[in-house]
């Protein structure tokens, strides 16, 4: 079984599953390279659950045992250590088209995971909303700011969550119960962002969350929840269907947001011609 197949399976039956099987779930789903390197009790140590508690998970995953649950993800991790043992010429050429698969597949959830239904709702709450608050740390900072600056292109009132000081979570503080924040995450889940969407949940405010599982301490707390994959052969986390998501929510946002929308973006668009803030090639001196 693909490792992807077990997070898959993770997902539809997570529902299902009592309060201390979720709580293993979602460490697995966090923390797939140390399912493949730990032992049993190791990792329930880790996840904070029996060691029998992983044996139950994976049996009521419909799998024999705690082994043929951890198998993906051995094979997942065999397979990146022998990619990157001796990347010659045909291994390097060898792990970008499997790296591009990957990026292709991450593309195509966007439309997979996310009705046309949910993607309408996420874009009219954050056009709806007074003041929309954008946060992301770590590899999900680039998604959070490109989505601040287009957002802010097509409304007014839009931040970025961000202060080189650390002030950054006053601003999750200031925000009231008509305001929206939007997160994004991607597992293992930075803490600060769980944190924050909980200080905001427990407030009243809605929380529209960018993620990568619907086990998502994020989704868990979210009014809305967007979804994205993340599969990539190598070490790092693809961020490709994250970017391709946070796209497409603000292609929906312009779409859905009428005539303001366009008028901002006139407006916008002539304020810069005007302070000349693209190049623009010279004509030739007239001799």
């Amino acid at each position: 079984m693909p490792y992807r197949h077990l997070s898959q399976l993770l997902d539809s039956r997570f529902d299902s599953l009592s309060p201390e099987l979720q709580r293993a779930a979602r460490w697995l789903q966090a923390h797939p390279a140390e399912l493949g390197l730990q032992s049993m009790r190791q990792s329930a140590l880790a996840a904070g659950v029996a060691p029998a508690t992983m044996t139950r998970l994976a049996r009521a995953l419909g799998l024999d045992g705690f082994e043929a649950m951890r198998r993906p993800s051995m094979v997942a991790f065999a397979e990146s250590v022998a990619r990157t043992a001796h990347p010659g010429p045909d291994l390097v050429t060898q792990a970008c088209d499997q790296l591009a698969q990957a990026q292709a597949g991450n593309l195509k959830s966007v439309r997979s995971r996310n009705s046309a239904q949910q993607l309408h709702a996420a874009a009219q709450a954050i056009l709806d909303a007074r003041e929309v608050l954008f946060l992301g740390l770590r590899a999900s900072f680039c998604i959070a700011y490109h989505l601040h600056y287009t957002c802010d292109w097509l409304r007014a009132n839009t931040r970025l969550a961000t202060d080189a000081g650390g002030a950054w979570a006053d601003q999750v503080l200031a925000l009231a119960p008509g305001d929206l924040l939007v997160v994004v995450s991607q597992a293992p889940y930075t803490r600060q962002i769980v944190e924050a969407a909980q200080q905001a949940h427990a407030r009243g405010v809605p929380v529209l969350a960018l993620t990568d599982s619907s086990l998502s301490p994020l989704a868990r707390l979210a009014q809305r929840t967007l979804l994205f994959d993340t599969a990539s052969p190598s070490f790092f986390h693809s961020m490709v269907g994250a970017q391709a998501l946070a796209e497409t929510l603000m292609d929906c946002v312009a779409e859905q947001g009428g005539s303001a929308v366009v008028e901002r973006l006139a407006r916008r668009q002539q304020g810069l011609q005007a302070a000349h803030a693209y190049w623009e090639k010279k004509p030739p001196r007239q001799v």
